[in-house]
């Protein structure tokens, strides 16, 4: 699937321009005239000017291809079933991690996600197993112990944390 320029365009300058609107809600520091406010605004401004030049590019694509020229291109994938089935598998996927994450916890939703996910890709059930404990606990590691991002426990909260 592929979307003209100018459409991509548009959201980023829509995106840009809420996170600027967003960064006016930090708060100032005193005796300085700039604040923390000030880089993620350059990064917004460099993202509308690249948003903008992806809509003159992708208007001008359009007006050179003619009748041709579409907003959406959907690509030959989409003609097979089964890579449907993994597209939408990939967003139930994430759906059931956002509602049941912390119910179950991460552990377990991870394993399962990831499990049900590679075995649907080609993997072996003992492969599938194998590498999702493997992430799971790497993940784990890193983000709960390393970087102390809380995941969710669920569960397992007697036993993991």
């Amino acid at each position: 699937m592929r979307f003209n320029d100018a459409i991509m365009g548009c959201v980023l300058v829509i995106f840009a321009i809420a996170e600027i609107t967003y960064t006016r809600t930090f708060p100032s520091l005193f005796g300085q005239s700039y604040g923390p406010e000030l880089f993620p605004q350059i990064i917004g401004f460099g993202l509308i000017a690249t948003g903008l030049l992806l809509i003159v590019r992708g208007v001008h694509h359009k007006r050179r291809a003619g009748i041709n020229g579409r907003w959406l291109e959907i690509g030959p994938w989409a003609s097979h079933s089964h890579i449907k089935i993994n597209l939408l598998l990939v967003l139930l996927a994430l759906l059931a991690y956002i509602l049941f994450s912390e119910w179950l916890g991460f552990i377990p939703m991870s394993m399962i996600i990831l499990s049900v996910l590679l075995y649907r890709l080609g993997s072996s059930i003992q492969a599938s197993l194998l590498i999702a404990t493997a992430t799971t606990a790497t993940l784990q590691l890193l983000f709960a112990k390393l970087l102390l991002v809380p995941l969710p426990a669920g569960l397992l909260l007697g036993w993991v944390y």
